[in-house]
């Protein structure tokens, strides 16, 4: 059932004001709850996610929640997880057939829908008439859906490093065949004179077959985003953003970046070619929500210090800049410096972190709307992130800002941080917003983003034995990482809630490595307030 019906059934047993959870009164809202959870959600968002890791299934789901409209997901079992993939065809039916009828957005992965998933995506399998017949099975889903809702489409341009696994596991290049052609596809298309001669061992090293095999997967995937772009252009996709996965300014994804830029661009704002892959769907999920709620969010960016825009994030093939403009538009918001909802203020490296601290205070003095994504990813400052989000914590900045993310490359941060702000923005402007819900996102973010990913991240990894390899822990390695990752956030946890919310306990946690890998943990958290 999921905790979600849970905790509509004790804001309901709040509002009552009843004195004692047995009453009758009390037993019949609860009731309600349980049995009819939507009773006040009338609309839906239909949400297809680009795997199931946390980022890109939990997160949007939780967007909807702090919003007050549900984002409703095929079952969790046909998206696969990592080297299972998902299943196209299932999902395809539960689109026509038990996705909510009365949905007034679809927001979907090509990449599951054609392939089964981001992992899926980057090997040879499906073949382009796999990939074909199933988008082209997007034109029943239209046809099905209820008159005026809208179709947003995210897909990705394949990123230059196949997914790395160790060389045990019966999987598309297994290390270290995996370096070689992440190597080989970081130079220059066609190589540089001085880089011929690292090309032709690493072909060597990679092997022709394989890396025919790579390239051939490059090929299919550029033929399925150029049919993207067709059906946006038919009126099938209403929005279509292809995103960048990690690739820098170099690379064999330039050549194919630039093409789709030209193909996508008689389209208008309709579809973009973007930095990033992982916060595609919440950046759409909150361009939904916005609109739900009639707004066009007004978004000041605000960095850290001066020409902080020009950064240029070593896994994006823009500046900071660029890409945060591009996920404002995404997001169904504009720029406006001058008069703005929200001020997203990012945190660069070199930053007199001191003024910032402060301007921060006196932005939220002022009742500003702050949204705050720190990028010290970018330049591998991990230690100064986590000092910067304790100085937040301390002063209690971090616990009235409007979102917090800092987990990765600018696209992920910046868009996670746009999306959670904008989803609180368009609750309260439609009376739905869920004030715990928005509490339980942000506390999941800095769980996340900086006891996990600074603290206790490093402990796992040195924790492994000498063989294992992290990017696919041994089921007996897994287990046991997989409990001590779960001790050790935990108790995290419960001290930063201390200082986040201290209003606030935890009701209920769980806490998991859903890829047995030590690069994402998945936490469940449900807050209460303290009685």
């Amino acid at each position: 059932m999921g905790w979600g019906p849970l905790r509509l059934a004790g804001k309901l047993y709040t509002r009552l004001r009843v004195p004692h959870p047995t009453t009758n009164v009390c037993r019949t809202a609860l009731l309600i709850a349980l049995v009819t959870p939507s009773i006040a959600l009338a609309n839906s968002i239909v949400y297809v996610p680009l795997d199931d890791r946390p980022v890109t299934r939990q997160l949007p789901e939780m967007l909807g929640r702090i919003a007050g409209v549900r984002v409703v997901e095929p079952p969790r079992a046909m998206l696969g997880s990592y080297l299972t993939f998902g299943r196209p065809g299932e999902i395809l039916a539960w689109l026509n057939r038990d996705a909510p009828r009365t949905a007034s957005e679809y927001v979907l992965s090509s990449d599951m829908l054609a392939y089964g998933g981001l992992v899926a995506s980057r090997v040879p399998g499906a073949t382009y008439d796999d990939a074909y017949f199933r988008l082209r099975a997007l034109e029943q889903v239209k046809r099905g859906s209820p008159a005026g809702s809208r179709m947003s489409v995210f897909g990705t341009i394949m990123r230059l490093a196949p997914t790395g696994v160790p060389a045990s596991a019966a999987f598309f290049a297994p290390f270290p065949v995996w370096t070689y052609l992440q190597q080989y596809a970081n130079l220059h298309d066609p190589p540089l004179p001085a880089e011929e001669a690292t090309a032709a061992k690493l072909r060597a090293q990679a092997g022709a077959e394989t890396l025919d095999a790579y390239l051939a997967t490059r090929a299919r995937n550029y033929a399925v985003d150029r049919y993207l772009i067709d059906l946006a252009g038919d009126g099938v996709i209403d929005r279509l953003v292809l995103g960048q996965d990690d690739a820098g300014p170099v690379g064999l994804h330039v050549r194919e970046v630039a093409a789709l830029e030209s193909a996508a661009a008689p389209l208008g704002d309709r579809a973009s070619v973007e930095p990033g892959a992982d916060e595609l769907g919440m950046v759409l999920v909150a361009a939904e929500l916005a609109r739900s709620a009639r707004w066009v969010p007004r978004i000041a960016v605000r960095y850290s210090r001066p020409e902080g825009g020009s950064v240029q994030d070593p896994l994006e093939f823009a500046p900071v800049d660029r890409t945060i403009n591009a996920l404002i538009r995404l997001s169904g918001g504009v720029r406006d410096d001058a008069r703005p909802d929200v001020v997203l203020f990012v945190r660069v490296p070199g930053s007199d972190d001191a003024a910032l601290l402060n301007e921060l205070a006196d932005r939220i003095a002022a009742r500003d709307r702050i949204a705050f994504a720190d990028l010290s990813f970018v330049a591998g400052q991990e230690a100064g992130q986590a000092r910067f989000a304790d100085e937040m914590l301390a002063n209690g900045v971090m616990s009235r800002l409007d979102s917090y993310a800092s987990w990765n490359t600018t696209a992920n941060s910046a868009g996670t941080a746009l999306a959670e702000a904008i989803a609180a923005g368009a609750g309260r402007r439609m009376g739905t917003y869920d004030e715990l819900a928005h509490r339980e996102f942000t506390f999941d973010r800095v769980v996340d983003d900086v006891a996990f990913r600074n603290d206790v991240r490093p402990d796992l990894i040195a924790s492994l034995p000498a063989q294992a390899d992290r990017t696919l822990l041994q089921p007996d390695v897994a287990a046991q990482i997989s409990d001590r990752n779960r001790a050790l956030l935990w108790n995290r946890a419960a001290a930063i809630l201390a200082r986040l919310y201290p209003g606030d306990h935890l009701a209920a946690m769980s806490i998991s490595l859903p890829w047995d890998r030590t690069f994402e943990t998945e936490i469940q958290a449900a807050l209460a307030p303290n009685l």
